[in-house]
């Protein structure tokens, strides 16, 4: 049998951490994911799916992740029930969470409209990548000129 549970979304809101008795961390939160096809009026709608990691996975989930962050989820799907305080007995299905990615760098700006993100830095060339540039846009011409290459030199 498999149960396997793959998901990219958007936390909607920062994850709650809490701890068994005796001691195991767990950290919950909501991943929004977006469906794939619009409704009637045209827009896009969102599946709020539950999410529970434990130990090592929800301590870093709790200091790194944050609401609106894009989050990368692989687990299983399980379901349990409870009794609450009132006596009913409540149903929950949730993301088990073996590994979670964080999507976006550390200190990206977050925009959920967006999904460029902007660097003020510009990307970094050592000195051999600035003397070997393409002539005239062409990625396979020499800074040097034509190479000379006769038919006996070639493998084939």
């Amino acid at each position: 049998m498999i149960n396997r549970v793959v998901l990219t979304g958007r936390l909607t809101k920062d994850p709650e951490m809490r701890m068994t008795q005796s001691g195991v961390q767990i950290a919950n939160f909501t991943l929004a994911v977006n469906r794939t096809f619009t409704n009637a009026q045209g827009e896009r709608q969102a599946d709020f799916i539950n999410c529970i990691a434990f130990k090592k996975t929800a301590e870093n989930v709790n200091n790194y992740l944050q609401k609106g962050n894009l989050t990368g989820v692989d687990g299983r799907l399980q379901s349990r029930s409870y009794e609450n305080q009132e006596g009913r007995r409540v149903y929950v299905t949730e993301v088990v969470c073996d590994n979670v990615q964080f999507l976006e760098p550390k200190n990206s700006e977050n925009t959920q409209t967006s999904n460029t993100y902007q660097y003020n830095q510009p990307p970094q060339t050592n000195s051999y990548q600035q003397k070997q540039q393409p002539i005239g846009g062409n990625p396979f011409g020499n800074a040097n000129g034509p190479i000379d290459i006769s038919d006996d030199d070639l493998p084939f």
